[in-house]
């Protein structure tokens, strides 16, 4: 099989679908490899390295995606990008196309069969693909809140670990998921105060024999998340529901009550947010803010560390990505049901019951 590795055009998106590694695995196994030039520079990966890899460098996105048969990058395809797809091409990437009305639109009349990282399961029903991104995310939360709370991007101008003889600001987390757990680890190592809430107690049972007092955690219920994030200086928002909208927990109610200068971090920002006033910013502008309250809802957070974030998502994509090539489409999702829950669009139809669901599309199984 002909597979290609575009370089990313999102709005400072550096990270590469392909490490040099990858590319040296799939033409061992007697595929061509195709890697767009300067894909991986960025993140310390040169042409060289794909051409000693056995890879060749396409000059252009036109010639990357006229020969691919398999498309293997990192975030949804771009404006751009969308006319250079063509009918049966195998796009491998992370899509989030429950709140991406137009793109998935563009993927069906394309007729492109959608592999989606975030919705591939494993054994356990766990998503290994999303997992480390979401990790990644997860630490960089309470960093880029903290710097969100400095008075000269609108925040409160309170230290998240306070100073002796001033408390340390509050943390809500919402949600104890992968985001969830990584997200306090930071927060209560920077000093905050970390209050956690989840649907269940499992997860919340973990944290607590974890950190032994050092956190509060409460099973969220109505009364509880407005008491909590009226009280919160930041609030980060980790909840998920596997390949559908992120549910809508926090109002403009909500947001009213909270001291302004507040700061919110939505990483739930790729499916939707979980705030109503929530909308995708990016690296370069990241910040707003909506009922006085600091805004950061940038849907690529992992791109701000885009080498670690590499080289942790290739060691998770590169097993279904070589499956693909080796055995088609067909095969590889009959073979592996996890595989299966990954693909979202095939033949002009959504293939996927949950984006079906959210998107108001007929859902119809793949094959």
């Amino acid at each position: 099989m002909i597979v290609g590795c575009p370089k990313e055009t999102k709005n400072h998106e550096y990270r590469v679908g392909l490490t040099p590694a990858g590319a040296r695995a799939l033409a061992a196994a007697g595929h061509e490899v195709l890697v767009e030039a300067a894909a991986g520079a960025r993140v310390g990966y040169p042409d060289a390295d794909y051409l000693a890899a056995g890879a060749r460098i396409a000059a252009t996105p036109a010639d990357l995606y006229g020969r691919a048969e398999l498309v293997i990058k990192v975030k949804e395809p771009q404006p751009p990008e969308l006319p250079l797809l063509r009918p049966g091409q195998i796009l491998y990437c992370y899509l989030h196309l429950a709140p991406a009305p137009d793109l998935l639109r563009s993927l069906l009349e394309r007729g492109v069969s959608c592999v989606a990282f975030e919705t591939i399961t494993d054994a356990h029903g766990n998503l290994p693909l999303l997992a480390p991104m979401s990790r990644i995310a997860g630490r960089l939360a309470p960093q880029a809140g903290a710097w969100a709370l400095q008075m000269a991007n609108g925040g409160s101008g309170v230290l998240l670990g306070g100073v002796p003889g001033v408390p340390p600001a509050r943390v809500l987390v919402i949600g104890a998921g992968s985001v969830g757990t990584e997200a306090t680890r930071i927060a209560v190592g920077m000093g905050a105060d970390v209050t956690v809430l989840d649907l269940g107690t499992p997860r919340l049972e973990s944290l607590d024999a974890l950190y032994r007092g050092r956190i509060r955690t409460a099973v969220s219920d109505p009364d509880c998340l407005a008491r909590e994030i009226e009280a919160a200086d930041l609030v980060v928002g980790a909840a998920l529901v596997p390949g559908r909208l992120s549910p809508r927990l926090v109002t403009r109610a909500h947001l009213r009550r909270m001291r302004p200068g507040s700061v919110l971090v939505d990483v739930g920002i790729d499916q939707g947010g979980i705030a109503e006033t929530s909308r995708p910013t990016s690296h370069s502008e990241p910040l707003f803010a909506a009922e006085g309250v600091v805004h950061y809802c940038v849907p690529n957070m992992p791109s701000a560390v885009a080498r670690t974030a590499t080289q942790a998502l290739a060691l998770a994509t590169l097993p279904h990505a070589v499956a693909l090539a080796d055995r088609g489409l067909r095969e590889a999702v009959a073979r592996d049901a996890g595989l299966a829950a990954g693909l979202q669009v095939h033949g002009g139809r959504v293939t996927h019951a949950g984006l079906a669901a959210d998107t108001g599309h007929p859902y119809t199984p793949a094959f």
